[in-house]
C-alpha cells in the first residue's frame, strides 16, 4: 500500500500543484487522495471478512476443545487495517499537498 500510494500521488502531481494554486487547502486535498484507497480499503475488508470467517471456523471445527470466533476480532481487525491504510494514505497525501505548486506544475 506505501508503494501504490507513492505511485498515485506522483501521477496526480500536477492535479495536486492545479488544485493548490486555485485554493485548494491541505485537507481538501489529503481527502480528494484519500478517498479512492479508502473505498478499496472497505470493499476488500467486506470481501475478506466472511472468507476468513468460514476458513477460521473449519480450521477450528478439527480440535477436540472448540471455541467460537467472536464478532468484535473481525471488527477489531477492519479498524487496525483502516487506521494503517489511513496513516499510510495520509503521510504522501500531507507529502503532495505540502509541496510547492510552482515544482509540482513545472516538473511533474
Amino acid at each position: 500500500m506505501f508503494g501504490l500510494t507513492e505511485f498515485a500521488a506522483g501521477q496526480r502531481i500536477k492535479e495536486v500543484g492545479i488544485r493548490k494554486v486555485l485554493g485548494a487547502g491541505i485537507t481538501n486535498i489529503v481527502l480528494l487522495l484519500s478517498k479512492d484507497f479508502l473505498k478499496l480499503v472497505i470493499v476488500a475488508i467486506f470481501l475478506a471478512t466472511p472468507i476468513a470467517w468460514y476458513a477460521t471456523s473449519k480450521w477450528l471445527e478439527n480440535y477436540s476443545y472448540r471455541i467460537s470466533i467472536s464478532w468484535w476480532i473481525f471488527v477489531m481487525g477492519a479498524f487496525v487495517v483502516l487506521c494503517m491504510a489511513l496513516f499510510t494514505i495520509s503521510v504522501h497525501a500531507l507529502k503532495a499537498a505540502r509541496s510547492n505548486p510552482v515544482d509540482s506544475l513545472r516538473n511533474g
